[in-house]
This record gives C-alpha cells, sequence and structure tokens, in this order.
C-alpha cells in the first residue's frame, strides 16, 4: 500500500496522518537568534563558507549591506554600534577575509563600540591537525588578544547561548570587539525546530545601570567645590552613553567651562557660551581641577602631563568611568566615580543643585577673551575664495553648510584634512561627528559614511584627505549600489601630506606622491553617481548643497594647493625623523 493510501485510509478511520517532525538549521538558527535580539543589519563581504547565511538573512527581513572589502564592513558595523548602542554585525569568510575584519574588530575594541565580528571557519579536526583545509586558520586564537570576548560554536543547539553571549560582551560595562567563530559544516547541522527555537536565548537587560558609590560622588563633588579654574573634558563615552540632557544640564548648571574630544563635539553646540574649544590650549594648562566624562587621559590628551597640561602636580583630576582599571592610567586620579555616565552625572548634578557656587567669573573671563581672540585670528584664513584653495579656506566653506544643516553626520578622515577640520567645523547636535577616534586608524571613512546613512537615514557628508580616501575608496561602488545620500569631498593636494616631494635620485616619485591633479569625481561617474571637479571655496560651497539637497551618491574632487598642509597634521611630533646627514 502506498504512503497516499495509507493517509487516506487513516483519514477515514478518524485518524490523523503521521507528521514528519519540522526541522531547522544552523543557518536559519543563527539568523533567529539575531532577530530575536533586535538586530536589523548585518554589513558583509558574502564568500565561503557564509554567502547562503547572507542570502537568506536578507530572505527572511534583515537588512544585509554588502561591501567590497571586509576592513570597510567592520568599520560600518564598528560605527553602527556607537551610533545605536546595539552591537553592530560583521559577516566575513575564513581565513583573508576574517583577518581583513580583524583590523575593524580591534578599532572597535580600543574606541569601545560594540560589535561582533561572525565568520565562517575551517572544521576543527581538520585545523588542530593542520591538515590544509581550504583557507585554514586558528581564527579563535588569533582574535581572542585583540576583542573583549572570543567565542566558538560547534553544535546548532548551542548557538542561540554563543549570540547572547556574544551580545552581552559587546555591550556591557565598557564595551568592544567581540568575535564570534561558526565552523563551515555548523550551518548545515539540521535539529528538530521546536528545540531549536526553545534553545535561543533573549538578551536581558544586557547594559544595566552601574551606579557609583555616594562616598565617590561626595569626594568628586568636595574637590570639584575647590576649584579656582574648573573644566570638564567630554569624551567619545559621554557621547555614547546618550544621556546628552544631563551632561548638557551638568555644564550649564554648574557654570563649567568644557572642551569637546572630536567626536563628542555637539553634545553641547560648539558655539555655546561654555565652550573652550576655542581656547582648548589655555583651557589645558591653566586649569586646576579637570572633570573627565567619557575621555581618557591617552595621548590624544598627552597623557595627562607635560607641557599640554602646565607645571607637574599643577592640577587634580576627576575621571568618571564605568572601567576602574581606567583610572590612574597615566596620572594620579584624585576622585574616581566607577559607573555609567548617565548615572554618574546625575549623581553629580544632585550634588550640584544643593549646594555650588558656580565657577568663578574671572576664570570664564579668561576663556571667553581667549576664544574670541582665537575665533578673530581664523576668520580671515577661513573666508578667502582663492583658487588653488588652502585647508582653511575649503574648510571654511564646509563650516557653513554643517551650520545650515546640523542634522547632516560629518565623517572626517586625513591628516591635515582631520587635524583641521576638528577645530574649524562646529557641530551643533550630538553623535553627528564621527571620526578616526583614540588609534587614529586612516580608512574608516567610507565604512562609517554607509553606516551613518543606513542606520540614521540622514545625509552624510564625508571630508577625504586624499590618501584617506585611498584606503576605503573602492566602497564608492557601494554607496552608490545602495543609492545612499551620502557626499564625498576629497581634499586632493597631490599626496600624503603634501604633493611637492621628490625622489633625490630622480627615478621614481617621491615616496609621498600621488599621481599630479587626479580626478577621483570620475570614479564616482563610473558607478552612475555624481562626480564634481572645484577650485574654489563658493564651487565648493555649491556642489556641497546640491548635492546635500539632492540626496544622491556624490564624490566631489576639491583640488588643494600641493604645497599646503604639514607633515603629519599637528602629530608630527610623533613622526622620529632622521638627524643623520648624507655625507
Amino acid at each position: 500500500m502506498t504512503v497516499q493510501a495509507q493517509n487516506i485510509d487513516a483519514i477515514t478511520a478518524g485518524a490523523m496522518p503521521h507528521e514528519e517532525p519540522e526541522l531547522t538549521d544552523g543557518f536559519h538558527l543563527v539568523i533567529d537568534a539575531l532577530k530575536l535580539n533586535g538586530i536589523e543589519t548585518i554589513y558583509n563581504v558574502p564568500g565561503i563558507p557564509i554567502t547562503d547565511l547572507g542570502r537568506l538573512a536578507q530572505a527572511e527581513g534583515l537588512r544585509v549591506i554588502s561591501f567590497r572589502h571586509e576592513q570597510n564592513a567592520g568599520n560600518a558595523a564598528a560605527i553602527a554600534g556607537f551610533l545605536t548602542k546595539k552591537p553592530g554585525i560583521c559577516l566575513t569568510v575564513s581565513a583573508p577575509g576574517f583577518l581583513n575584519g580583524l583590523t575593524a574588530l580591534a578599532n572597535a575594541t580600543t574606541n569601545c563600540f560594540p560589535m561582533i565580528l561572525i565568520s565562517g571557519s575551517s572544521e576543527r579536526e581538520i585545523v588542530d591537525l593542520q591538515q590544509g583545509d581550504y583557507e585554514e586558520m586558528d581564527q579563535l586564537a588569533i582574535a581572542k588578544p585583540l576583542c573583549k570576548a572570543a567565542f566558538r560554536v560547534l553544535h546548532a543547539a548551542d548557538i542561540g547561548i554563543g549570540v547572547a553571549r556574544a551580545i552581552r560582551a559587546a555591550v556591557s560595562g565598557r564595551p568592544g570587539g567581540v568575535y564570534l567563530d561558526l565552523p563551515a559544516k555548523l550551518f548545515s547541522q539540521v535539529i528538530d525546530a521546536d528545540l531549536g527555537a526553545r534553545s535561543l536565548v533573549k538578551v536581558i537587560d544586557a547594559a544595566p545601570a552601574q551606579l557609583p558609590a555616594p562616598a565617590a560622588i561626595a569626594r568628586a563633588l568636595d574637590v570639584l567645590k575647590s576649584a579656582e579654574r574648573p573644566l570638564i573634558i567630554l569624551g567619545k563615552g559621554a557621547a555614547y552613553a546618550q544621556a546628552d540632557e544631563a551632561v548638557r544640564a551638568l555644564v550649564e548648571e554648574s557654570g563649567i567651562p568644557y572642551v569637546p574630544m572630536s567626536m563628542a563635539k555637539g553634545l553641547l553646540p560648539d558655539t555655546h557660551p561654555l565652550s573652550a574649544g576655542a581656547a582648548r590650549s589655555t583651557a589645558l594648562k591653566d586649569s586646576d581641577v579637570v572633570l573627565l566624562v567619557g575621555a581618557r587621559l591617552n595621548w590624544l590628551l598627552s597623557h595627562g602631563k607635560g607641557k599640554t597640561w602646565g607645571e607637574p602636580g599643577s592640577k587634580r583630576f576627576i575621571q568618571i568611568d564605568i572601567e576602574p582599571r581606567e583610572m590612574d592610567s597615566n596620572v594620579e586620579i584624585v576622585a574616581p566615580v566607577v559607573g555609567d555616565i548617565g548615572s554618574c552625572v546625575e549623581a553629580l548634578l544632585d550634588g550640584i543643585r544643593k549646594d555650588w557656587k558656580g565657577a568663578p567669573s574671572n576664570w570664564l573671563e579668561t576663556l571667553r577673551g581667549k576664544r574670541e581672540a582665537n575665533i578673530a585670528k581664523m576668520a580671515p584664513k577661513l573666508m578667502k575664495n582663492s583658487s588653488p584653495m588652502c585647508f582653511h579656506s575649503a574648510l571654511g566653506a564646509l563650516r557653513t553648510v554643517i551650520k545650515e544643516r546640523p542634522d547632516a553626520i560629518l565623517v572626517n578622515e586625513g591628516a591635515n584634512t582631520l587635524d583641521l577640520a576638528r577645530g574649524i567645523i562646529d557641530m551643533y547636535q550630538p553623535r553627528k561627528r564621527l571620526d578616526v577616534g583614540t588609534w587614529g586608524v586612516m580608512g574608516i571613512g567610507m565604512g562609517f559614511a554607509v553606516a551613518a546613512a543606513v542606520e540614521t537615514g540622514k545625509p552624510v557628508l564625508a571630508v577625504e584627505g586624499d590618501s584617506a580616501f585611498g584606503f576605503s575608496g573602492m566602497e564608492v561602488e557601494t554607496i552608490c549600489r545602495y543609492e545612499l545620500p551620502v557626499c564625498i569631498v576629497i581634499f586632493n593636494n597631490n599626496g600624503i601630506y603634501r604633493g611637492t616631494d621628490t625622489d633625490p635620485t630622480g627615478r621614481d616619485p617621491g615616496t609621498t606622491v600621488f599621481v599630479k591633479n587626479s580626478r577621483y569625481d570620475k570614479m564616482m561617474e563610473a558607478f552612475g553617481g555624481v562626480g564634481v571637479n572645484v577650485t574654489t571655496p563658493d564651487e565648493l560651497k555649491r556642489a556641497v548643497d546640491e548635492a546635500m539637497n539632492s540626496g544622491k551618491p556624490t564624490l566631489i574632487n576639491a583640488e588643494i594647493d600641493p604645497a599646503a598642509g604639514s607633515e603629519s597634521g599637528n602629530i608630527g611630533s610623533l613622526n622620529p625623523q632622521s638627524t643623520l646627514k648624507k655625507k
């Protein structure tokens, strides 16, 4: 008797036919685990063994953004984490693809961006015996030193736990990068669908508030009240925390001047009367008590010592950070406040509202005078309508663009292009300035631009040095493919730092020189985007306005004087130079 006849007889007898159990596999369990935890977007480069994972994820409603290089996909995932406080997901192939994504993972960890790098890998039994599998590599061992946590899943029933652990590790405490290793044959493992569904884990309260100790708050307030020249430094940790109203209240109700680090610009408008950004050198050098809010005393702040900070022992530091080990990393922190930024700032505010006399007026007047003098000194440089442009005149035009479009997101990288833009372009809203961050690593531009457009839906202005653009420039095709509202401006001065270097032997171009008069705008045209070449600040302003109004992918080649620029921008002191002379 056939199966069909058996079923007909069973139905006739009032019984239901035998039903095969519904099955699921590793592919679908990974996707279901991500969706269960609110993940909506994956940034990836397709290939063996994860091609079908991307296809199936897209079919299941996740947005899958495919890049041309894994490092750029990883950078996109990292900045997505910064913008959303959810771990950005980067999916790569094994071995070389994994290694390409690893730079972005390490950079995310250094910058405290929550990100998960998920990579396919070779089978353990082959890797451990070093039998020469396709793209064989012990990826977990390589990733561990460069991220916050690393996990490998070998069985389909453990996928839910693996994804949950990765998410919690990425966002809890001090955020960072996490690696999740998925061997190829995991994806095709089949288990009962009901069992699979029950194995999934929804992460509850992944980043709970960590309240500061009352004694730590009391100590910090005592130090702050004793100050004659207090200063607040806002770091990108304060921007990540999204405690914007509390941070603003702390500054305004205390009346303490503040200096924002570059990715904290816009927490309060740079034009705020208490902003000391335009008087940064004076503020750092002459302050006597410094409150660090989500900022670290690393190289970006001269490690809290040296001539940047005045006489040794001339100031005391209060530091708010969720990581206890950050305290005393370079200098003594006399009032460490350990906890999440929102809770710590709120606790300080309570104390200030009860008993605070305000910042001394003579200190505020000193900084105000210095700020106004520096702004007046800079103004003529920003207003020049010269051809070829210098960095100041070109950035002056873009400064106006952001002033008129405060909701736009600015992505910025380069040497002079980055260092000068930090001081010239004012920001007005939080998390609108994205740049190279703690490591100063170049190549983040296009990945950041793509993710900023995808995650926020806002127009993006990417201001790039010609050298920095070269690290990720092929992603202009990605921008065109997804029709993203990204306007790229390349400051083209024909080289790294400047385009005038020469080879003393006369054989080759100078080591820092590119092809002269390159037309980067033609790259964008090749992929169906808009390309524009400009030679004056007025032309630059008009071209950017048109691009931002249209929302079309646009690349503007801004011709900068090849002689403009200086070695390593403002950090030339970090570049050792030979003292030997050729005989």
